[in-house]
């Protein structure tokens, strides 16, 4: 299947700069961005015929300058970034085949898009048991030659991106290029443009990522990705909608099972009894990957919605309208170099825990973990681990093991 713009096209920097202004009009997304192309041929005779659309639509549509266009690109630019367009050849050919691929996006670091993917999320707040999973999958598929893509969060997300540091690893943020979040994680980042991983956005230079940017970015993670693993995900967790938009795009879904005593696998088991591949070894992604790597990403495919039937989805889903204004945003108001105000915090998105104790019985659940990891996961020293445990365990909360290992006990 090939996507809808051609293949090996190369913008000129005038044209680069007309689908800019274009995609920033404010109530012009992706779908509404391929319908003007096609109608009028370009995005410089769509912009020729802006103030008669709007007229005739009784709505505001102000593209931004050719000024503000060329702010941005030269403020990439800076940061050293570059935005590659649809059909361009270093533009990602899976992501090129979904439905609502951005016209635009903005790159930093290695040309490693067409590389074969995986993506690797799930919980922000996760156990040191999905921690350490997490990095054993993203080790094992990066020694295979796949790539690694993730959304830049706490948690899996962030283990997943460290773990495929060596072998190539796609950060998906959900902000502007300069809008790292969350902002502890710039050293990440770092070390991922380094180690020659690359960084991606859809949103605009100077775009502080609000509640709805990430259903945004989660639909462009899953279009990378031959196949999208969760690793554990509660019942309201964005990465089922990570999965969702993977089955929409015809990819595969996998699942790490869990256990039932711990709410951070009620996503992942879910997904496995909705029929997604469960995954407890890194050859149980290979296996079903494999072939449809090797017939490349231009072949047709059996639908994968034909495999997984998701019955049931977060109750805080809802279909993304790519085109309609920003909810944030007061109508009519361009999404072009405003001053952007502070983020909200997330429901699914809790603060880091500042003290030890709550800390580490985050990390805790009813898998056993050793007394090492534990420390080397929540960054403390051994003692600290020990003091906490002693503490847990004469309050009845812990049991543990032969092994030495300790698990959190269900209340």
């Amino acid at each position: 299947m090939r996507g809808p713009w051609g293949d090996r096209m190369q913008l000129t920097d005038a044209q680069r700069l007309d689908w800019l202004r274009l995609i920033r009009t404010e109530g012009v997304g992706p779908r509404s961005f391929r319908t003007l192309i096609n109608r009028f041929g370009g995005a410089a005779a769509a912009l020729e015929a802006m103030p008669d659309l709007a007229r005739r639509q009784g709505k505001r549509l102000e593209p931004p300058s050719r000024a503000q266009a060329e702010d941005e690109i030269a403020a990439l630019a800076r940061l050293g970034g570059r935005l590659i367009a649809i059909g361009e050849a270093e533009y990602p050919r899976l992501l090129q085949q979904t439905d609502a691929a951005p016209p635009l996006l903005a790159l930093r670091g290695a040309p490693i898009l067409n590389r074969p993917a995986v993506a690797l999320v799930g919980s922000r707040n996760a156990s040191t048991a999905g921690l350490a999973f997490t990095e054993r999958l993203a080790r094992g598929l990066g020694e295979a030659g796949l790539t690694v893509v993730s959304g830049l969060a706490r948690g899996i997300d962030a283990r997943a991106h460290k773990a495929s540091l060596q072998t190539g690893t796609v950060a998906v943020m959900a902000g502007g290029q300069d809008r790292i979040y969350p902002d502890n994680h710039a050293a990440l980042v770092e070390a991922i443009l380094g180690e020659g991983g690359a960084v991606l956005a859809e949103m605009p230079f100077g775009w502080v990522p609000r509640g709805r940017d990430f259903p945004r970015r989660n639909r462009i993670i899953s279009g990378l990705s031959y196949g999208t693993v969760v690793v554990e995900a509660a019942r309201r967790s964005g990465s089922l909608i990570t999965a969702r938009y993977a089955l929409e795009q015809n990819r595969e879904v996998f699942a790490v099972p869990g256990s039932p005593l711990d709410p951070r696998a009620e996503g992942t088991n879910d997904l496995i009894r909705q029929g997604a591949t469960l995954v407890s070894d890194v050859p149980h992604i290979l296996d079903v990957l494999g072939p449809i790597i090797e017939r490349g990403p231009d072949a047709d495919a059996a639908p994968a919605r034909d495999r997984l039937d998701l019955k049931e989805q977060p109750d805080f889903w809802d279909e993304i309208d790519l085109d309609a204004p920003h909810p944030d945003e007061p109508g009519g108001q361009s999404l072009f170099h405003r001053p952007m105000p502070g983020l909200a915090e997330r429901p699914d998105d809790p603060p880091e825990p500042a003290d030890d104790l709550t800390r580490i019985v985050a990390l805790l659940g009813p898998s056993p973990v050793g007394t090492d990891e534990l420390a080397r996961t929540a960054g403390v020293g051994i003692r600290v681990v020990q003091t906490v445990l002693l503490e847990l365990e004469l309050d009845g909360r812990i049991e543990r093991h032969r092994s030495g290992a300790v698990s959190l006990l269900s209340r």
